[in-house]
């Protein structure tokens, strides 16, 4: 029988796992410590509270901090399939009479370029991406307006907060940088995250996250919601069961985008 190791031990090793999986299942890091399931708690309770990792439910992912913000056109080369099918899905909750407030982002834009031009909808965003990729859109499309954020080819500032305070949507559909159940939605900037917490406040419904699985236990710079603001997260597969768990746990209803291949 090998020698029980150390906290300092288990901890380090706690560590190397998630440094290469990115989550972990407490079942597994018992059966990786050899130790015990109230063991591995306590490891993890105490690297939590150090800011190494975030304990989920039946384990814990790996705190990812994102502290800058890519470039659009950087961003746009990142999963790329993936976002073009959580779009598809995302558009499809869109029904007739809605009015909907959208936000930036290359996830966000997809959602906007798969919504049915035959239908009768208001849509309000700050994403100027989409104005180039759209065309005409045929429905009824709204720059909500504001000072140019070059970056992420958003609008922000105070007059676009002024502009969203006239309106009352009965969807949001918000693309984020980072999603986890403690720190909840983030972005990077703040100007953004302005903008996306007053469409949150002028919704009277449904606020539903656009996300690939990459975004699951980043920690980005500024909050936009809890996730108990949160009623849908639409993700791709390769979204770890765990997180699927855990968003459960606080009523986020989690649906995957399918990224197979169709076959021929």
């Amino acid at each position: 029988m090998s020698k029980p190791l150390i906290p300092a031990q288990r901890r380090e090793r706690i560590q190397d796992y998630l440094a290469v999986h990115q989550i972990a299942r407490t079942v597994d890091l018992c059966n990786l410590l050899e130790t015990s399931e109230a063991t591995v708690r306590r490891d993890l309770e105490w690297l939590e509270l150090r800011g190494i990792l975030e304990r989920t439910h039946g384990g814990a992912i790996l705190s990812q901090r994102m502290t800058f913000e890519q470039e659009y056109q950087q961003r746009v080369q990142h999963h790329p399939e993936e976002k073009k099918r959580i779009g598809e899905l995302a558009a499809s909750f869109i029904e007739e009479g809605d009015i909907v407030f959208i936000n930036s982002g290359t996830t966000a834009t997809q959602v906007l370029q798969h919504i049915r031009k035959d239908q009768r909808i208001s849509v309000f965003t700050n994403n100027v991406s989409a104005v180039v990729e759209l065309g005409e859109p045929g429905f009824h499309y709204y720059l909500i307006g504001g000072e140019f954020q070059s970056r992420s080819n958003s609008l922000a500032g105070g007059f676009a907060i002024e502009n969203l305070k006239q309106i009352y949507a009965n969807k949001t559909i918000l693309g984020v940088d980072g999603i986890s159940v403690k720190h909840g939605c983030t972005v990077p900037t703040k100007p953004e995250a302005e903008v996306v917490r007053q469409m949150i406040e002028r919704t009277k419904g449904q606020v539903i996250v656009v996300a690939d699985h990459s975004k699951w236990g980043v920690v980005s710079n500024f909050q936009i919601a809890t996730i108990d603001e949160v009623n849908k997260l639409i993700v791709d597969e390769g979204i770890d069961s765990s997180a699927i768990e855990s968003l459960g746990a606080h009523d986020v209803e989690c649906l995957l985008a399918d990224t197979k291949p169709n076959p021929a």
